[in-house]
């Protein structure tokens, strides 16, 4: 079997960092496959911090090496100031965005990023905090891949055993726990779910539905701000979604909207939205005459036969927001007593089609 991308990467930086530097031809002949796909797996890690590509060849990055990043987003002059770590689950979809608005403010800093991918897996997250530290991180920006919305005690006191300065980014420690003294960038997904059913509501729409999977750390904050919303409207949950599996959710909603008992529609992810919309229409059920649509996250969302309504976290704010706190807190004197922060940033309600009424526009 033929190895995958992330695969065949995480051979390239397994080589480069146990023989220091390799040329782009000797890497191609120890992978077994051609010159053109190992360089451009090579520019791919180039650009995301974790090798330092020069003349044909490839070095493991030093803390002295200079920044490379793609030409949107390079700096006038080379960085030769803090080395940052950062910790993403992925680097596609959702936190591609994050990537490229983190970069962009640590190049405009003078600042160079080294980028780790846990790939979801909470194995990983130990394994790559401890590549970045090797690769002279001077402070983390870390998403770590906590099962729940909160770490455990084991994962809290991985986090802060750590001897540089650490700003969690989308995610969120216990209240009154040791971790919530951490500084910390998030979205306010409470707040997004919250603008959401508002936005429905406005429509006079009043039997608004969720569906959402429990396994991701957002899904437990969009259920708060969707049940939150509700109250505040004076709205009942709709009844009828009985099955716990979010397979069954979307097998059961047509045939909810079908007997007039849901007319609306929160949906976290897109994915899951596109596959709701899908069904609905095989049941010749029109959006929104029928039911109105909301997505949240907006990655792939207006790309929908039907252009989806969503819920879009500042994502690239996110990554700019993060850089900035954490070089702050590497710029303190020692001992500096300055408070840690929270910052919350809001996500935008972009209108489009499977709500839209005349006039309708986009609120935040």
């Amino acid at each position: 079997m033929r190895p995958s991308v992330d695969e065949r990467q995480e051979r390239i930086l397994r080589l480069v960092r146990e023989r220091g530097s390799l040329r782009v031809a000797e890497l191609a002949a120890e992978l077994g496959v051609s010159a053109v796909t190992t360089r451009r797996d090579v520019e791919t890690l180039a650009e995301l911090g974790r090798l330092h590509r020069v003349h044909g060849a490839v070095t493991w990055p030093e803390r002295t090496a200079p920044a490379v990043a793609p030409a949107a987003v390079r700096h006038p002059v080379e960085a030769a100031g803090p080395v940052l770590g950062l910790l993403v689950p992925a680097v596609q979809y959702y936190y591609a965005e994050v990537i490229h608005g983190a970069r962009a403010a640590a190049a405009a800093a003078g600042a160079r990023l080294v980028l780790g991918i846990s790939k979801y897996r909470q194995e990983e997250d130990a394994a790559q905090i401890a590549s970045m530290l090797a690769a002279g991180a001077d402070g983390l920006l870390l998403t770590p891949n906590w099962v729940g919305s909160t770490p455990t005690a084991a994962e809290e006191q991985t986090i802060l055993g750590l001897q540089v300065p650490t700003v969690l980014l989308e995610r969120r420690a216990a209240p009154g726990s040791a971790a919530a003294e951490l500084d910390r960038v998030c979205t306010d997904h409470v707040h997004g779910a919250c603008a959401a059913v508002r936005h429905l509501a406005g429509l006079g729409r009043r039997r608004i539905a969720l569906l959402a999977t429990d396994a991701t750390p957002t899904a437990g904050f969009v259920r708060t701000g969707y049940l939150g919303g509700l109250e505040a409207l004076g709205l009942d949950q709709p009844e009828g979604l009985a099955a716990a599996d979010i397979e069954s959710q979307l097998r059961q909603l047509p045939d909810l909207v079908a007997a007039g008992a849901v007319d609306a529609v929160l949906v976290h992810t897109d994915t899951e939205a596109l596959i709701l919309l899908q069904h609905l229409q095989a049941r010749g059920l029109r959006v929104p005459e029928d039911v109105a649509l909301v997505a949240y996250d907006d990655e792939m969302a207006a790309l929908a036969d039907v252009p989806l309504t969503a819920v879009a976290p500042p994502k690239h704010a996110l990554g700019e927001a993060a850089v900035g706190m954490l070089l702050d807190r590497l710029a303190e004197e020692p001992g500096s007593d300055s408070p840690r922060r929270h910052l919350d940033l809001l996500p935008q309600l972009r209108v489009r089609q499977s709500t839209a009424t005349a006039g309708a526009t986009a609120v935040s």
